[in-house]
């Protein structure tokens, strides 16, 4: 009981300091708002555009709003040594990290919600399971967050947890299947797609919104759920190393 408090009252926190100030929502609503836009117009106003086009933007808006807004505050606070602090609390390490992050995959999740409202407003969606949906969406978040959590604890500085966050995700963005298959990469980079969690959550909206994966979804779903344990402890021993050994 007093570990889901301090649980609570971490992500309750950091809500209300970083996540619910207005520029962060306002971006995290413009922001999928402005590429689903983009992509709908480029591609032609009709149901089988939108649908190409929307597994991408999804995954995308999750991607870039999980790592974005963890980089800042994970390394705002190890700068002001407030993340020190919260390190000598009488909390797990574990259920702290994840109080941390718990606010980064909020956020992501609802800027998920945002291009599929568009979508569902725009035009009539294909039958599909919303719940598999969801849950693809939730695992790409907490996979996106535990990688932005294990970049914001190997580095120092706000611009350094930018620029290693851009390196992984900017490749992610043409090597996952996003926006055309992964069958058309060069053999020579095929693997190392599927070295990449988003591949998986990429493929498995494809599946249900598309009817296009490659893998099957229950596949992709349990290849995600490992991507998000083996990150998590990766970035445990992370903290364990730099603070507490």
């Amino acid at each position: 009981m007093k570990n889901l408090t301090a649980f609570w009252n971490i992500l309750l926190k950091d809500m209300r300091t970083y996540y619910l100030k207005p520029p962060n929502i306002s971006w995290g609503i413009i922001f999928p708002l402005a590429w689903t836009a983009m992509f709908f117009i480029k591609s032609g106003a009709g149901r089988e555009s939108l649908c190409d086009v929307l597994p991408g933007v999804v995954a995308l808006s999750v991607l870039f709003g999980t790592t974005s807004l963890l980089s800042v505050t994970v390394t705002f606070e190890k700068r002001n040594r407030s993340f020190e602090r919260l390190l000598l609390a009488p909390v797990p390490l574990n259920v702290l990290l994840l109080a941390k992050t718990g606010g980064a995959i909020l956020f992501g999740a609802i800027n998920a919600a945002v291009p599929l409202l568009m979508a569902v407003v725009i035009t009539d969606l294909p039958d599909m399971s919303w719940g598999v949906v969801a849950a693809t969406v939730l695992l790409i978040a907490v996979s996106s967050t535990f990688m932005g959590l294990f970049i914001t604890v190997s580095v120092s500085e706000v611009f350094e947890a930018q620029t290693f966050s851009n390196f992984f995700r900017f490749p992610m963005v043409f090597l996952c299947g996003l926006f055309f298959p992964v069958a058309r990469l060069p053999a020579l980079l095929k693997p190392v797609t599927y070295l990449l969690p988003l591949t998986y959550g990429a493929d498995a909206l494809h599946a249900e919104i598309r009817g296009a994966g490659t893998i099957p979804v229950w596949a992709s779903l349990a290849a995600l759920a490992l991507f998000c344990a083996a990150l998590f402890a990766v970035s445990l021993h992370q903290v364990k190393r730099k603070w507490i050994a």
